[in-house]
């Protein structure tokens, strides 16, 4: 990792602004480059790579405006803070939907720029770490198509590249959109039996009543329309992977046929009399606790002791939110190729609403909030609007108890109306204790947190 210092460029007509802001960001510790008008300061962007732009809005040449529109197109990722001395509410929400992170009037309070500067160049330095380590893991084809540079993947990478070369069974556990499937490709593809076939089998899919015949296949005649004789999918797995998907809704009436079939490597097609030889790999995967269902006499222990041999749990998508920048990024030129559209990333707003939305479909929901939002967008940067409303939408205020109101909107996922809860909560919480305090200090004081947690959900929730 390279330790370079962050790189910061001031664009500011007034020379006094210019030695106050090099100051006050020098002795933070990044470098510190100036421009005295918006050409200059749009020529530096061009030749050389910025982490953080501040730029005034009126300055000869070209106005900070046009700036940030042109540095947009120059690099994505450039973090822009907008100063001006004429601020109106139409020029502040112009800025933020050119792509700007912050905008300020001046004259502003120091402390609250200097906060505002370190919380932005501390989301670059992970933003830079991130895009490293996405060149680092790009060449990793060992791990298939499976993206992560969190350090709960990196646990996730470092068992599979253990059990890829050992042929033994697998269990593979997480919550529905994690990306079992992924992995269990990834094992067959880069395992011992990579040149067998791979057959998967989604067992909350099929019938009980057809589910025996679809894994261990019948012979003529075995029941009605049995018009021929059918192979099952263990035998179509010869040589190669078995992938049974949701195996926890497996039904104990075949649990014990799966366990001879794992034993003594043979199975018995319905109808038929003469048992058959199997030689495949089985790989499962659950979003169930295996271990509580066993308790609860809904699993067989025996079988579920031969399938975990080697586990692997994949962690849900928010406790791995430094993988969201990559994910995201991955999605938006995945489905730029596939739509045709040309869209270089999204807004600090959209990636903030990310960190803070608890995705409870996982990496399967984020994949389909890209692909609307690619649809929806109409410039180059994926905004607020272009959202699903479940993350777009307004906080909706609590039921009043005292109407009996009790209903509520269940196309929302749960988890969003509890966020919503506290959202709500969280800004009636500050409100009132910055009107009975004198001053953010004494505020935050009174609510028990940091000056700096004041300022920061002060910002998430706009409250200037």
């Amino acid at each position: 990792m390279s330790l370079t210092p962050l790189q910061v460029l001031i664009a500011d007509d007034e020379e006094g602004m210019r030695f106050v802001l090099t100051e006050l960001i020098g002795n933070l510790g990044y470098h510190v480059s100036e421009a005295d008008d918006g050409l200059k300061a749009l020529k530096e962007l061009r030749n050389r790579r910025f982490d953080l732009a501040i730029l005034d809005i009126n300055m000869p040449g070209m106005s900070g405006m046009d700036v940030l529109r042109e540095a947009r197109g120059i690099d994505p990722d450039l973090i822009v803070l907008v100063i001006t001395a004429y601020g109106t509410p139409e020029l502040a929400l112009e800025a933020m939907r050119e792509g700007a992170y912050d905008y300020f009037t001046k004259p502003f309070e120091v402390q609250e720029l200097r906060i505002t500067i370190q919380r932005a160049l501390e989301k670059k330095l992970l933003l830079n770490q991130v895009r490293d380590l996405e060149a680092r893991v790009s060449g990793q084809a060992h791990f298939h198509e499976i993206i992560g540079v969190s350090d709960a993947m990196a646990k996730v990478f470092s068992v599979m590249q253990r059990v890829i070369g050992n042929d033994v069974p697998v269990l593979i556990t997480g919550e529905s959109g994690t990306g079992k499937e992924l992995v269990s490709e990834a094992i067959h593809s880069r395992g011992p039996r990579a040149r067998g076939p791979m057959v998967k089998v989604n067992c909350a899919a099929i019938p009980e009543s057809l589910l025996e015949s679809e894994l261990f296949g019948h012979e003529k005649g075995a029941f009605t329309g049995a018009v021929g004789a059918h192979q099952g999918r263990f035998e179509q797995a010869h040589g190669g992977t078995l992938f049974l998907d949701e195996i926890g809704e497996m039904p104990l009436s075949l649990q014990a046929k799966i366990l001879r079939a794992v034993q003594e490597g043979e199975i018995q097609r319905v109808g038929g009399a003469s048992a058959v030889r199997i030689d495949a790999r089985l790989v499962t995967a659950t979003n169930k606790n295996l271990a509580q269902e066993v308790a609860a006499r809904r699993f067989r222990e025996d079988l579920y002791f031969r399938i975990n041999v080697i586990s692997i749990e994949l962690p849900p998508l928010r406790q791995r939110l430094a993988d969201l920048p990559l994910l995201v990024d991955t999605f938006i030129r995945e489905y730029n190729r596939r739509l045709g559209k040309n869209v270089r990333g999204v807004d600090q707003k959209v990636m903030d609403r990310f960190l803070e939305h608890p995705w409870p479909g996982n990496i399967r929901e984020l994949e389909n909030v890209i692909q609307r939002a690619l649809i929806m967008a109409s410039g180059a940067m994926i905004r607020i609007e272009d959202l699903p409303p479940s993350l777009c939408g307004a906080v909706q205020p609590a039921p009043s108890a005292d109407r009996g109101d009790d209903r509520v909107d269940l196309s929302v996922p749960m988890p969003r109306h509890v966020e919503n809860a506290v959202e709500a909560t969280e800004r009636r919480l500050i409100a009132e204790a910055l009107r009975r305090s004198h001053g953010r200090q004494e505020a935050a004081d009174a609510l028990g947190i940091s000056r700096k947690s004041l300022h920061n959900k002060m910002q998430k929730y706009g409250m200037r």
